[in-house]
């Protein structure tokens, strides 16, 4: 369709940039603070855009404020709009990590930030000095919300699946392994079945649940095992481990990591798992911004997925 210029010129586009901010923050306040400008102006956008579009766009709702059914159709649409403008003035051709000045908010479990954290920050404090970072637990509940309203860049999780305006890129796979104290429970690898259920078990979950993959494994075979402890949170396990005869079952990158650092003992699991994905997603907007772009490539290469065997400075392929 040609663009009618006369009708557009009619258009106060700055609108776009209002609506964007008040279908992300919900709020006339804060989408005002989002954007700089004070809450009566913010205000008067609201009331322009509703006769724009003739429609309420956001009712008044006890959380704060609510889209209407025409708002939620337009958010997505004037993101990427939005992008598309950012990414005209930028100039971003020029891209060179080591003078970008940026913060990205990045949701990961703790497991994959202690493999990835140390790395990562080595690597941008020599490469791209400018680039901050904002790190914070991932929850596989709102990830996708966060990220489509761009409370956070990247979200890391395990068989992650997102949306058709999500994209996906695996980090890299992983098996599991058994993790305990030889000297608690008097064993020595490879474990028997018989021996792996014997001991009470620790449990990693994110999603604060008494079941897990183990469980649905032993389900198959007929066998159950006995929880000492459920846990979100991959980093105590370790201790736990090493202060009581029970076994983990873990990520074998991480597993091994803990046994190296604290004497710790691992063993092949003795009942079938399938490998784990850890993969990142992000919001199809971020998809060709240069600086998104590079530190997702980055990320894969120094999780491990070289495949592409690529330079790790200034990447401009799709990531």
């Amino acid at each position: 369709m040609a663009i009618d210029h006369i009708d557009l010129a009619r258009i106060d586009l700055n609108l776009l940039t209002a609506l964007d901010a008040l279908l992300s923050e919900r709020s006339v306040t804060r989408a005002a603070a989002r954007i700089g400008i004070g809450q009566s102006a913010m205000s008067s956008a609201l009331a322009r855009l509703r006769r724009l579009f003739d429609d309420e766009l956001l009712t008044r709702a006890p959380e704060g404020m609510r889209p209407t059914p025409r708002g939620l159709t337009l958010a997505e649409p004037v993101r990427a709009v939005l992008r598309q403008i950012q990414f005209l003035v930028r100039h971003e051709d020029d891209f060179d990590p080591r003078r970008v000045e940026r913060s990205f908010t990045i949701s990961l479990p703790d497991s994959t930030e202690m493999l990835l954290g140390p790395r990562l920050l080595a690597y941008l404090r020599a490469e791209a000095p400018g680039i901050r970072l904002l790190l914070r637990s991932v929850d596989r509940d709102r990830s996708l919300e966060e990220l489509d309203t761009d409370r956070v860049d990247l979200a890391v999780g395990f068989s992650f699946e997102g949306q058709s305006h999500h994209k996906r890129r695996l980090l890299y796979r992983d098996s599991y392994v058994c993790l305990f104290e030889a000297g608690l429970v008097g064993l020595t690898p490879p474990i028997s079945l018989d021996d792996y259920l014997r001991f009470p078990h620790v449990l990693t979950s994110l999603r604060e649940t008494a079941h897990g993959v183990v469980d649905d494994a032993l389900a198959k075979i007929g066998r159950t095992r006995t929880l000492a402890v459920t846990t979100p949170r991959f980093l105590v396990v370790p201790f736990l481990v090493r202060s009581a005869p029970v076994i983990a079952t873990m990520h074998a990158r991480l597993a091994t990591t803990f046994a190296d650092a604290l004497g710790l003992t691992v063993s092949p699991v003795p009942v079938a798992l399938d490998d784990v994905a850890v993969a990142m997603l992000w919001h199809a907007s971020y998809d060709n911004d240069p600086a998104h772009r590079w530190l997702r490539r980055v990320l894969v290469r120094l999780a491990g997925e070289t495949a592409e065997a690529e330079p790790l400075m200034v990447m401009h392929g799709a990531g």
